[in-house]
C-alpha cells in the first residue's frame, strides 16, 4: 500500500516525525544480544511488528526496517547470508503492514564496518554489498533509504552511490557525529561542513546526524549542517550520555529532555527528527507533543473564497481609544505591564493584593498568564474578573492555542469580551507535557497567527467560520515574540505574520543582550510599526543565569553579567545584582524610539522590587 504523497513533497511542507531505537527496543523487551536482531523479522516478527506499532501509535510517521545489520557480511557471523534477500523483505513487508497509507517506509541500512573489513572485501566488492540491499530494499516497496549510524565519511559516500546507482528513491544519509579534543579544544572528529558539502555532491536528498553524542551535539550539527547545504536535514539523536552537575555525572535522558531539544532542532532548521538507540516510543510520544506546538495543525474553516481576505466582508473596529484604557494609551505613553501569576488553588486573595499593590504604585496593567509552563492554575480570565471587580486595574488576560479546539476559542473569546475583558496576549502556548498534568493532550488546532485571524474577524462582527455576527468584539490584539530566537529569520517572518493578521502590539521575551535587541528591531523595521513592550526578568542567582543560558533558547546571559554575579560573595548579593541588571536592560532599551513600554516579570516571586527596576532605570520616577 503506497503512502498518500510523495516523501519528499511531504517533507518540503512539513516537519516529519520519525521513529526512535529498533535494536534497543529489541534488547529492552527480552532478546540477548548474541542474536542476530535482523533475522527476528523471519523468527519474531510478531515482535518487530509490536515495536513498529508503539512507535506509530506514539506519533512516527517514518517506521525505519528492522534492517541494520542485514547485509551479507554481517549477516555471515551468525550463518545467515543466503537469506538475505527474505530478511530484507520481511523487514519491509512488517513495517508496511503498520505504516498503511499514513506512515513512510524507510529501508535502513548501516555501515559493513568490521565486518567488511573480515571478510577481506576490496572496495568493488563493499559497493556491490551496498547495491544489493538498496535495490531489494527498493523492490520490497520502501519509500525511502535511510542511511544510518556512518561514522567514515568516505564509507558513506560509497554506500550512497551505490544505492543510487540501485533504485531511485529518495536518500537520507545520515552521519554519526562525535567530538574529540583536537588541538585543546572539544571539537568534532569529522566536520559537519565537510559532511554536508560532499553528501550534497554525492547526490543525498536529505542530509542528517543520528546517534554520536546525543542531543547537544546534534543541535550543533544541524545548525552547522543547515548553513552548509540546500538540503533537508535530518536530526535522529540518541538519548546522551551523562552530563557534569555539581561534580555528578547525570543522565538527562527524560523524555522530555528530549523534546525539548527536537523543539529546537526544527528551529535551526531540522525538517526530519526523531531519535536513535535508547530513544523509546514514550520519548518520541513527547516530541509528537512538542512539535505540535510549533507546527499546528491546520484548522478546516471556510473563511471565503480562495484569496480574499478573512475580514474582507465585515465592518470597520471600533478605534483603540474606544476599545479599552489600555488600548488608548497604546503608543501615546510609556506603559508598563507586570505579569500577575494566577492561583494554584481556589484562593486567590495573594494574587488581588498584589494587583492592588501594582494599581496604587502606578503600574498600567496586569498580565495574567494562560498556564505558563503548562502548569495548571485558576483560568486568567476568571482572575481577570475578580482584579476588576476588587481593584479596577487594567487587565491583559493570556490566551493559548494548547488546550481548546476553534469552537472553544470562538466561545471563550465571545465570552470573555461580554465581561469586558478587551485585552489580549494571544501565544501559541507550552506542550502540556511540560507541566504538571503530563498525560494532557495537546490540541494546537492553530499557532499564534491563526490565532490573531480569529480576535481580528471577531473585531469586524465575523465568526470563524466568516458568517456575520450581531454585532462585533472589542479586542485590543497584543502578541509575543522572542529577539533571541534561534532562527532569528523565521521569527521575524512570523512577526511580521501576526502584524498583518491584526496584532497591535507585542510584548517580548526577557532580553539581557542589548545587541539581541538591536538585531530585532532592525530586521523588523520594515515592517508597520507597532507598540514594542521590552520583556524584563531580573535574575535570581547565577545558578538562575546559568540554566537560562544553557537550557532556555534566546536568553542567552552575556558573559559579563554572569561574572558580575559569579563575584557576588552571597545570594542575596546576587539577587541584588539581577535588579541592577535589569534595570540597566530596560534603560538601554528605551532608548530606542520603537520601544514604547515594559512587560516585566516579578522577580523572586516578589513585587516590591518591580518598583526600583522601574525607578533606577528612568522608566518611572
Amino acid at each position: 500500500m503506497a503512502s498518500p504523497q510523495p516523501f519528499l513533497e511531504a517533507l518540503s511542507e512539513r516537519v516529519l516525525l520519525g521513529d526512535g531505537g529498533m535494536g534497543s527496543e529489541i534488547y529492552d523487551r527480552g532478546v540477548f544480544i548474541n542474536r542476530c536482531y535482523d533475522e527476528l523479522n523471519i523468527s519474531n516478527g510478531k515482535l518487530v511488528r509490536e515495536i513498529h506499532r508503539d512507535y506509530a501509535a506514539a506519533g512516527a510517521e517514518v517506521l525505519e526496517t528492522n534492517t541494520f545489520g542485514a547485509n551479507r557480511p554481517k549477516l555471515a557471523a551468525y550463518g545467515f547470508e543466503s537469506r538475505l534477500s527474505d530478511i530484507l523483505r520481511a523487514g519491509v513487508d512488517i513495517a508496511r503492514d503498520v505504516a498503511g497509507d499514513v506512515a513512510y517506509v524507510a529501508g535502513s541500512i548501516a555501515p559493513l564496518g568490521e565486518a567488511a573489513k573480515t571478510a577481506g572485501l576490496s572496495q568493488d566488492e563493499q559497493r556491490q554489498a551496498y547495491h544489493e540491499v538498496a535495490a531489494i530494499l527498493a523492490d520490497a516497496g520502501s519509500d525511502l533509504i535511510y542511511l544510518e549510524t556512518f561514522t567514515s565519511l568516505n564509507e558513506l559516500v560509497v554506500a550512497l552511490e551505490s544505492a543510487r546507482g540501485a533504485c531511485d528513491l529518495p536518500i537520507v544519509a545520515s552521519f554519526s557525529f562525535h567530538r574529540g579534543f583536537i588541538m585543546g579544544n572539544n571539537d568534532f572528529l569529522v566536520q559537519p561542513e565537510d559532511v554536508a558539502v560532499l553528501l550534497t555532491r554525492a547526490g543525498a536528498d536529505v542530509i542528517g546526524a543520528n546517534c554520536g553524542d546525543g542531543p547537544h551535539t546534534t543541535l550543533d550539527v544541524v545548525e552547522a549542517v543547515r548553513a552548509s547545504t540546500g538540503k533537508p536535514v535530518a536530526a535522529m539523536p540518541n538519548v546522551g550520555g551523562p552530563a557534569l552537575i555539581e561534580g555528578r555525572q547525570v543522565y538527562l535522558s527524560s523524555p522530555e529532555y528530549l523534546a525539548e531539544y527536537s523543539r529546537r532542532f526544527v528551529q535551526k532548521g531540522a525538517r526530519l527528527i526523531g531519535g536513535c538507540c535508547g530513544v523509546r516510543p514514550a520519548e518520541i510520544r513527547e516530541v509528537r507533543s512538542f512539535l505540535a506546538s510549533i507546527q499546528p495543525r491546520r484548522a478546516r474553516i471556510e473563511v471565503g473564497e480562495a484569496g480574499e481576505s478573512p475580514v474582507a466582508d465585515g465592518i470597520e473596529p471600533r478605534p483603540l481609544a474606544e476599545r479599552s484604557p489600555w488600548g488608548a494609551k497604546l503608543g501615546s505613553e510609556f506603559m508598563v505591564s507586570v505579569e500577575l501569576d494566577p492561583p494554584h488553588g481556589l484562593d486567590p486573595a495573594k494574587s488581588i493584593e498584589a494587583a492592588k499593590f501594582l494599581h496604587d504604585s502606578g503600574i498600567d496593567a496586569v498580565n495574567i498568564a494562560d498556564g505558563p509552563r503548562a502548569m495548571a492554575r485558576m483560568s486568567p480570565t476568571s482572575l481577570a474578573v475578580l482584579v476588576k471587580q476588587h481593584v479596577g486595574m487594567q487587565t491583559i488576560i493570556h490566551y493559548c492555542c494548547r488546550d481548546r479546539n476553534v469552537l472553544a476559542m470562538q466561545m471563550d473569546l465571545i465570552g470573555a469580551n461580554a465581561l469586558g475583558l478587551h485585552n489580549l496576549m494571544l501565544i501559541t502556548g507550552d506542550p502540556p507535557k511540560m507541566g504538571n498534568f503530563p498525560d494532557a493532550t495537546s490540541v494546537f488546532d492553530v499557532d499564534a497567527i491563526g490565532l490573531v485571524t480569529f480576535a481580528n474577524m471577531l473585531n469586524h462582527g465575523l465568526d470563524l467560520s466568516g458568517k456575520n455576527l450581531p454585532a462585533a468584539t472589542d479586542f485590543v490584539i497584543g502578541v509575543g515574540c522572542n529577539p533571541g530566537h534561534v532562527d532569528i529569520e523565521l521569527e521575524v517572518e512570523r512577526f511580521g505574520q501576526k502584524i498583518e493578521a491584526g496584532a497591535e502590539y507585542a510584548f517580548s521575551q526577557p532580553v539581557y543582550d542589548a545587541r539581541l535587541l538591536d538585531r530585532f528591531l532592525e530586521l523588523t523595521s520594515h515592517l508597520p510599526p507597532i507598540p514594542f513592550f521590552i520583556g524584563i526578568l531580573p535574575l535570581a542567582s547565577l545558578k538562575n543565569a546559568e540554566f537560562l543560558t544553557r537550557e532556555v533558547p534566546g536568553m542567552e546571559v552575556p558573559l559579563p553579567v554572569l561574572q558580575r554575579l559569579r563575584d557576588a560573595r552571597t545570594r542575596d548579593d546576587q539577587r541584588e545584582i539581577g535588579i541592577r541588571v535589569a534595570a540597566e536592560s530596560l534603560e538601554a532599551a528605551i532608548a530606542h524610539d520603537r520601544v514604547r513600554g515594559t512587560y516585566i516579570f516579578p522577580p523572586f516571586g516578589k513585587y516590591e522590587p518591580i518598583l526600583r527596576v522601574l525607578r533606577e532605570s528612568g522608566a518611572r520616577s
